[in-house]
């Protein structure tokens, strides 16, 4: 199954091409507007959004810690959880 355009024909009277230009910018302008709209729309509810959150939640960097007898803490130590990949052998995950 072949899909094939047909060519374009431009219009010879140049009234015609004129207007066809026209309608052509107005519609690119018209979906500029339409995209700069939604990426608006996107970044003040992102920003409220983030505003929400920080306002319910809290900041808790720098908090002091809730018990006298917590260990302090060392930014040296690395925590989380690891798997040891070996080379050689495929992983499972």
């Amino acid at each position: 199954m072949r899909f094939i355009l047909l060519p374009m024909r431009r219009p010879r009277h140049p009234l015609a091409r004129a207007l066809s230009l026209l309608l052509g910018l107005v519609l690119v302008g018209i979906l500029l507007v339409f995209g700069l709209m939604v990426a608006g729309v996107l970044l003040v509810g992102g920003g409220l959004l983030l505003a929400w959150r920080q306002w319910r939640h809290g900041r808790r960097v720098g908090a002091p810690a809730a018990t006298p007898n917590a260990t302090p803490h060392r930014p040296d130590v690395l925590e989380g959880e690891f798997v040891v990949l070996r080379q050689g052998r495929p992983a499972a995950h």
